[in-house]
């Protein structure tokens, strides 16, 4: 008798009670049960169909066990589920898990559509929305509060700059995040169709095939993708979303705040966004990203964007059928043509003879053409600098302007004035990423005056490549040279040194940005960054661009070096510490946060996050790292990027309100007591366990972390060091992934249940949630973190360790975490107060169950080959079993590392 027959199975009517009662108890909006419930049977439909009613019904046997072990947790349904996992084949395991991985990316997309569904909803409803949520309300607050004149030049100052990183955390295939993004066409053409028409079944067609693709698509990548492959997947945002989206945000922030006028003057609205790239250009830790790759990036991202502006350019121009009669060219566009005939008579012929009589029609081509030329590398036809565009798009504007035609200048012409302002001719500001120790290195070599290694050499030429690129597209397009692991002011000024080794008086424009990770490094910065502006390149840059200064804080290192409660609260010092310094030196500071996706990396909602930073640390600037499965869920998609855009700004302008000020320094002040409390026991929590002897080796058998660096993700090495003694070595993310694969999440919660038991007063922690805004997000984030975690799941997983203290440890500290979280946030349970996340988690936590113990299954199976005398515990099935399910759990919880 196997494990799964040792238990009654389910009746089919039972089955269809349970699943029906689980669904109908999530509160999932009608419309996206509908879609769920239509997607699913899809599903079911190409299941049978590829596997046979067998594997349909081991599905469903899994399924159902697991949704009634979610639901009754004292019933024997866990180990029913956990006996149907083992009873499996691996081959059958292995379709299973393939099964309930497409299930997830269904159910994610029909999440999507419902919160595209919504956005579109409440576009047409004016005043629906919070406060704090849209740049046009935030405005409005902010005039009340400091009056119209320096709203508006905050305003002017406005900056959000995303900074998209190759780190390795999208678990999905770029195949199948296609598939998936057709059926999101799919299902819109879906929801326009009429009832029961043609189109609707033509697209439910249309859908069953995708997703028989989706299905039949091997869901690990069989290699890791190259650097350059990594540009080319992030080009793809841009193509489909970010290029044309972006001016859409700035109009529709300009149609709040000037109503009709909006289109036909001036907008108030600046190009406030800028996009930064370290995919291409971050080295850190990763030998595949070379001089030449950094090279092809920005050509790849170049082509990209001239090829955008260019089809804009066509696109708005053969709409611009203006007869000379009635809007008649100015002086400046009128020599613009002339400039051009006299130069190419034949072209200007043909353009003449196909716009007769449409001066600024055939003007907006001619720039079109010469945005080709740019493209194709014709120095003499095309443009030598975006600067120069902008100028001619200008003079297009003012002649239609002056001719009565400001619709037309204020419309169309400006939406190509914003995409220019924005993209320039490079698209996304590449940024190189080095770490400070191959810096001393190189600089060593270089100044033995012996031959120099392959390494420095690749240094060397590096700035050559950034002068290469500032020459042809601008310093706009590479200048920012971040120094990880900067723990000096000297660390900064190698940066300099070694760029005028490479190319003397001819080096580049370098913004050196230091980037401070550990805790120590961090307490430090105030200091260096004292010092390094004393540096006459520093001087001097800072001169040319009106005393800016960018300094980067690193979330990931610093939460694994003293855990996330200390790390939080660390970072929070660090930040007002160097405001204080910077508006002291008045000096304008942008601080850039290295966050992550997971919540041991500084993830959450970013737009919370802002609003509980340190007074003058935000003053008007947001810059953030986005990576992996973040940026797909925030930029893949037009309406919900128009959506994170318009949140993410609102905050970063009311950050700097005299209230919001006034709210975050008073808690701050008010809580210090507890702050010190809870970092000082939180970081002894911490300590107990990550330094207890063996913790590294006991961490890699108790999480996948070993198997996590077999997956195809990204082309960087998923650990500094070859060993897991110390973790010292390993990287962030792996460390995060690991733990949550287990279902314990232990990087973005623990430690915090100990500090909040050390201060004990649950009345002053009810009053310091409701009115400290750092708190109120620490706690906030990890709700989410701990209902995504499970207890019987991660029991298993700990109880393949052989140290019961430390697993006692962890769940310990689980229970007094949960225990407190709930007992401020309010209710009985998790997450209560975010009823929609609540939903979204609920949804996915039992068909997640299904996928974590087909993945224990593996994971015992190839710990016990490992074991055996002479046992690699390399066993194919097993080891892509495991992967399988790696990839699916990713899916489910919507985040890796």
């Amino acid at each position: 008798m196997t494990p799964a027959q040792s238990f009654p199975e389910p009746t089919n009517t039972e089955a269809i009670r349970v699943i029906g009662r689980f669904e109908a108890g999530q509160g999932i909006p009608d419309a996206m049960r509908s879609d769920v419930r239509m997607l699913g049977g899809l599903l079911g439909q190409v299941l049978r169909e590829a596997g046979g009613d067998d594997l349909f019904e081991d599905v469903e046997r899994l399924r159902l066990a697991t949704i009634q072990a979610y639901e009754e947790e004292n019933s024997d349904a866990f180990e029913r589920a956990a006996a149907i996992a083992e009873s499996f084949t691996v081959a059958r395991a292995d379709e299973v898990a393939r099964a309930f991985t497409c299930y997830f990316h269904l159910v994610n997309l029909a999440e999507e559509h419902q919160r595209v569904r919504v956005l579109r909803e409440r576009a047409g409803q004016p005043g629906r929305e919070d406060a704090a949520d849209t740049v046009a309300t935030a405005y409005a607050r902010l005039q009340s509060e400091v009056g119209d004149d320096e709203a508006r030049r905050r305003l002017a100052g406005l900056r959000f700059h995303p900074v998209f990183t190759a780190h390795p955390t999208e678990a999905r295939r770029r195949a199948v995040s296609s598939s998936i993004r057709r059926l999101s066409e799919l299902l819109t053409q879906h929801d326009a169709a009429s009832e029961r028409g043609a189109e609707q079944h033509r697209a439910r067609r249309r859908m069953l095939e995708e997703i028989d693709t989706l299905w039949r698509t091997a869901p690990l990548r069989s290699q890791k993708p190259s650097p350059t492959d990594e540009v080319r997947t992030v080009m793809g945002v841009f193509d489909e979303t970010l290029f044309t989206t972006v001016p859409h945000v700035y109009r529709r922030i300009d149609d709040a705040l000037r109503g009709e006028d909006s289109g036909s003057s001036a907008p108030v609205v600046p190009a406030f966004v800028r996009i930064g790239s370290w995919v291409g250009g971050d080295r850190d830790g990763n030998p595949f990203v070379t001089a030449s790759v950094t090279r092809e990036a920005s050509q790849i991202a170049a082509d990209h964007v001239l090829r955008g502006l260019e089809r804009a350019l066509d696109r708005i121009g053969r709409t611009l059928t203006l007869a000379a009669d009635d809007t008649p060219p100015s002086a400046d566009v009128t020599a613009l043509w002339e400039g051009f005939a006299a130069a190419e008579p034949d072209v200007a012929a043909e353009l003449a003879a196909r716009s007769p009589e449409e001066p600024h029609r055939r003007v907006l081509l001619v720039l079109a053409r010469r945005v080709a030329a740019t493209r194709s590398g014709d120095r003499e036809r095309g443009y030598a600098r975006p600067e120069e565009l902008l100028a001619d798009l200008r003079a297009v504007q003012t002649s239609l302007a002056d001719a009565g035609a400001k619709r037309h200048a204020f419309g169309g012409v400006q939406h190509l004035i914003w995409q220019v302002e924005t993209y320039g001719f490079h698209l996304t500001e590449l940024e190189v990423r080095q770490h400070s120790q191959v810096h001393r290195k190189a600089l060593a070599e270089l100044e033995a005056g012996d031959a120099i290694s392959a390494q420095t050499e690749e240094v060397l030429e590096l700035f050559r490549v950034i002068a290469e690129i500032q020459r042809d597209r601008g310093a706009r397009a590479a200048g920012r040279y971040v120094v990880s692991f900067t723990q000096s002011a000297s660390d900064l000024a190698n940066v300099h040194r070694l760029a005028r080794h490479a190319l003397g008086d001819d080096a580049p424009v370098l913004d050196v940005v230091p980037l401070f990770e550990t805790f120590a490094d961090l307490q430090a910065a105030p200091e260096i960054l004292a010092e390094a502006v004393t540096f006459p390149e520093f001087r001097a840059r800072m001169a040319e661009t009106g005393n800016r200064l960018e300094v980067m804080l690193g979330y990931s290192d610093s939460s694994k070096d003293v855990g996330p409660v200390a790390a939080n609260l660390a970072l929070y010092e660090a930040q007002e510490k160097i405001a204080r310094w910077a508006q002291e030196s008045d000096i304008e500071l942008t601080l850039f946060h290295g966050r992550g996706g997971a919540l041991g990396r500084g993830g959450g909602p970013a737009n919370s996050a802002i609003l509980a930073q340190p007074p003058h640390s935000v003053d008007g600037r947001f810059k953030l790292t986005e990576q992996g499965e973040v940026i797909f869920a925030r930029y893949g998609e037009p309406a919900i990027a128009m959506r994170h855009i318009d949140q993410v700004a609102a905050a970063t302008l009311l950050a700097s309100a005299p209230s919001e000020e006034a709210r975050t320094s008073g808690a701050a002040a008010r809580y210090a007591e507890v702050a010190s409390i809870m970092d000082a026991t939180s970081r002894e929590r911490f300590f107990s366990l990550v330094k207890a002897e063996g913790f590294a080796p006991w961490f890699a058998t108790v999480t996948p972390l070993e198997e996590i660096g077999l997956l195809a993700l990204g082309s960087r090495p998923a650990r500094r060091g070859l060993s897991v003694e110390s973790l010292e070595d390993l990287r962030a993310i792996p460390w995060v992934f690991a733990w949550t694969q287990a279902r314990i999440n232990l990087a973005g919660w623990f430690g915090l249940g100990t500090a909040l038991e050390a201060v004990g007063d649950v009345e002053l922690l009810t009053e310091a949630y409701r009115d400290w805004p750092l708190l109120r997000t620490m706690i906030d984030n990890v709700a989410m973190s701990l209902a995504k975690t499970d207890e019987r799941i991660a029991r298993q997983y700990l109880a393949l360790g052989d140290r019961d203290d430390l697993a006692t440890l962890v769940l310990d500290e689980l229970a007094l975490t949960r225990q407190w979280v709930i007992r401020l946030t309010g209710g009985e349970g998790l997450l209560e107060n975010k009823p929609v996340l609540q939903r979204a988690v609920q949804l996915r936590s039992p068909y997640v169950d299904a996928l974590s113990l087909l993945q224990l299954r593996a994971l015992r199976a190839l710990r016990s080959a490992a074991e055996e005398a002479g046992g690699s515990g390399a066993d194919a099935e097993q080891q892509r079993l495991l992967l399988l399910s790696v990839s699916g759990v990713a899916a489910g919880l919507q985040n890796t590392g």
